[in-house]
Parts: structure tokens; C-alpha cells; sequence
């Protein structure tokens, strides 16, 4: 790893921000920032894979805090809990009959293993799944369901929330009607025959069953098997073979460029460092933690902000957003100013979005006005914040999304496709400079940041 002397970034520290000079780091991000890239590059090519409460996602950790300390932060640290621990195992799927054959699957976290040697089974399918909530009670004893659906490739990623239910809790749903497991089609938009995973939840008090994506080219397959069958059962025989290895410890990391007036409530800049293991987690989210640490950076070479930067690397997020549940509970009688995520890949932020455009407009309007450069417009769209800043949710302050391209995301997350050369440096550095001029503004800002009740 390549670190810039500590000591450059704190002689920067010695003088207040100046507006014209944030705008210039703003700029200059956009024209050649490689911290970035720095961070992308080294985390997925050193460490790789960070699944959630492994030994992985620990060393993706300590790699972190090295990496930040070289580059200048302040109060390095990581903050330790326990989570229960799922990995996966052996994944196959194949079609018995009438028309045997094999599919692409892998398992969705959480699911149950089957046997050793399998399950085989007929399968019903579900074209929505509004099809599988008006199945009767009991009708799929012994069967795997198969939710498909129809997600679609969207600037603002809103496919996904239509797609997501078919894998959040499409196999419980199956499981309640008598399902002994279910495949779905994958959450995503690409056509390769590369599943998607991701987290699946069962009620509880419970029991999970086996769960498991096909990749599109697959779930099109077998749609029209059923399709083509007139009446014939389709027998699959599913192989998952995963483990819970009980409670692990997970962390996060944290870290801070320290403001000239450590009484007023930070800005919060969050991201999350674990991923899930087909890829290396570049898109998701080694990207988001490069993005914000590079921003935090600039701001901090134009002068000492008024407000601290705090940074959260939230650790197991993927798995149920443990780390940032965890920085809320330990953290919950500290209040923040306004806090942010980048958590949506690396593409072109294209709009940004407030809590307070209603109650602080004049702030609202001065981050916008400040980002058109980029090519990016100012909303009247509520922000909601992304998953790991739950605390600025529970504390009822100032939050903001800065909303990136999602046209391509769900073409590669959760999927072995996640890795470095699918990042656009050039996008990439637009996020920076983006999210320089809002952070470098917002930790100026020296009156109270009131959102909308």
C-alpha cells in the first residue's frame, strides 16, 4: 500500500476551510483523485471476499485501519461485537426430469441446508409473488416453490425494492404454505448465468428451510420447462449445503478528521466494509468507503473544518446491518449533525435528496447549487439514508443521499461479477468530488441543521 505522510495531512489541520478552496478540492477531485481508487484497489486485490463474521472480514479490518491511519485520520479504531455467523457450502441444482438438466444456483444467507445427498422434489411456480401469497394454505406440501419475477434496470435502483420481497421473504412465505425449499430468480438485471446472492429471512420461532438464486439465463430455462411440461411435474434435485457457525465477532472501524470545535455534533460518513464472498466486494461497498475516506481527506486539505468528520465502516451489513445497529446502540447519546452514506456502487451520482429541504432551504439549495458543476440536480425527494445510519433515524436529524446511477448496479450485485475492473475510475472520481463539496460545506456549518418533523 502506497500512504501519504501523516504529517502532510496534519499541517493541512492548521488553518479554517475556505469556501473557494473547498470548491478547488472539489474540482481537483474530479481532475485526479486516486485516493479512491487507492482504497478499491487495495482492499479487493490484498483481502478480497469480507464475508460478514469471518476471519476475512477481520482481516479486511485491520487492513482498514492501517490504510486510514497512513492516510492521516485521527482516532483510528475498532469497535468489536458478536453476531451469529452463516457460510455457505456445496450448491447445486439440477432438473431431473422431463427434461434433465443442470442450472446455476447459490444459497441465500440464512437458508437451511438440505441433506447431504440432496432433496428431490416437484416444483411449482410463481410467476409474481402476489402468485404465492394466494396459494392456499398447504397446497405446496412437499414441493419447491420457484418465485420468478420481473426486475428491470432503473436510474434509482427502484426495481429492486418491486424484485426484493421474492428473496427477503419469499421462502418463508413458501415454508408457511409447505414448501420443503425454494429457488427464486436471482435479484438482478444482467443476462449471464451468474446468481445473485443475499440475505433471506424466516420469521421467528420458525424453522428455515433451503434457499437458493437461479441466474436469469436459468430461471428463463426453467420457466419454460414448466411451461413446456403440460402438466408433467418438473423434479428438481437441490444441494445446499451451508453453516451457521454460531456467534463470531464482527466490528466496525471508525475514524475522524477532528474539527476546530469538538463540542458540535459531527458529520457522519458511513459506508459498510464487509461483502458477500461470490465477488470481492468492489461495487459492494469498497467503493462507498473509498469515496467517503478520499472526500474526508479533501476537506481536510483546504483547511481544519469547523465540525469533526467521523467515518463508520460499518462491518456485517450484508447479513442483517449488524454494525450499524451496533454504532447505534453504542453510540446513541452522542449526537451528530447530519449524516451520509455511500452504499450504491460507483457510478455517477446524478441528484441529490434532503430531510430539511422544507425546513432549511437555504442550506438545501447552497449543497445544490454547489454540486450542478458535476452534473448533479437538486430534488424535492425526501432522503431516508441509507442502512447503516439508523442512528440519524433514531436521533431524528439531517440526512442526505446523494443518489448514484443505479442503470448497471443490479447487474452486479451480490454476484461473482463484483470485482475492481467493473469500477469506472473516471465515475468514481466524480463521487469524490460530489461528496467533498456537500461534506466540506455541511462541516462548516456552524448553525444546527433542523430536517422536517
Amino acid at each position: 500500500m502506497k500512504h501519504l505522510p501523516a504529517a502532510l495531512l496534519a499541517l493541512s489541520l492548521a488553518v479554517p476551510a475556505h469556501a473557494d478552496g473547498l470548491s478547488d478540492a472539489a474540482d481537483a477531485a474530479l481532475a485526479g483523485d486516486a485516493v479512491a481508487w487507492e482504497f478499491v484497489e487495495g482492499i479487493t486485490t490484498e483481502v478480497g471476499p469480507r464475508q460478514a463474521g469471518t476471519e476475512a472480514e477481520a482481516r479486511g479490518r485491520a487492513w482498514a485501519m492501517e490504510w486510514l491511519r497512513g492516510q492521516g485520520f485521527a482516532r483510528v479504531a475498532e469497535e468489536p461485537y458478536t453476531m451469529k455467523t452463516w457460510v455457505r457450502g456445496e450448491e447445486r441444482a439440477e432438473i431431473v426430469s422431463p427434461f434433465p438438466q443442470p442450472l446455476r444456483i447459490t444459497a441465500l444467507g440464512n437458508s437451511a441446508a438440505t441433506p447431504a445427498e440432496g432433496l428431490t422434489a416437484e416444483v411449482v411456480g410463481f410467476m409474481t409473488y402476489a402468485d404465492l401469497e394466494a396459494a392456499p394454505a398447504g397446497s405446496l406440501a412437499g414441493k419447491i416453490a420457484f418465485i420468478s419475477h420481473d426486475m428491470r434496470p432503473t436510474q434509482d435502483g427502484s426495481g429492486y425494492s418491486f424484485a426484493g420481497p421474492a428473496r427477503w421473504t419469499g421462502p418463508a412465505l413458501a415454508a408457511s404454505k409447505g414448501a420443503v425449499a425454494t429457488v427464486i430468480r436471482s435479484i438482478g438485471t444482467e443476462s449471464h448465468r451468474t446468481p445473485h446472492t443475499g440475505g433471506t429471512t424466516f420469521p421467528e420461532g420458525a424453522a428455515a428451510t433451503p434457499a437458493g438464486a437461479l441466474s436469469n439465463p436459468d430461471a428463463d430455462n426453467l420457466e419454460r420447462m414448466l411451461a413446456r411440461a403440460e402438466g408433467r411435474p418438473v423434479t428438481m434435485k437441490l444441494v445446499l449445503t451451508p453453516r451457521v457457525l454460531g456467534d463470531t465477532q464482527s466490528g466496525n472501524v471508525v475514524a475522524e478528521v477532528t474539527g476546530r470545535n469538538p463540542s458540535l455534533p459531527p458529520v457522519l460518513l458511513a459506508c459498510h466494509l464487509d461483502s458477500w464472498d461470490l465477488g470481492t466486494g468492489a461495487i459492494d461497498d469498497a467503493s462507498g468507503c473509498g469515496i467517503i475516506a478520499a472526500a474526508a481527506k479533501a476537506v481536510a486539505a483546504t483547511g481544519q473544518p469547523l465540525r469533526t468528520i467521523r467515518l463508520l465502516f460499518a462491518g456485517a451489513e450484508e447479513t442483517g446491518v449488524w454494525g450499524g445497529n451496533a454504532y447505534a446502540a453504542a453510540h446513541k447519546d452522542e449526537p451528530i449533525a447530519a449524516a451520509l452514506e455511500s452504499d450504491f456502487g460507483a457510478d455517477r451520482i446524478w441528484r441529490l435528496d434532503s430531510n430539511f429541504h422544507t425546513s432549511n432551504p437555504e442550506l438545501h439549495n447552497k449543497l445544490a447549487q454547489s454540486v450542478a458543476r458535476f452534473g448533479v440536480a437538486g430534488s424535492t425527494a425526501e432522503a431516508t439514508g441509507g442502512a447503516d445510519i439508523g442512528i440519524a433515524r433514531d436521533q431524528k436529524t439531517a440526512i442526505l443521499d446523494l443518489q448514484q446511477d443505479g442503470t448497471r448496479y443490479f447487474d452486479l450485485h451480490h454476484t461473482p461479477d463484483d470485482t475492481l475492473d467493473k469500477v469506472d475510475p473516471a465515475q468514481l472520481r466524480q463521487n469524490v468530488a460530489v461528496w467533498t463539496q456537500v461534506v466540506g460545506i455541511l462541516a462548516n456549518e456552524a448553525k444546527a441543521i433542523k430536517p422536517a418533523r
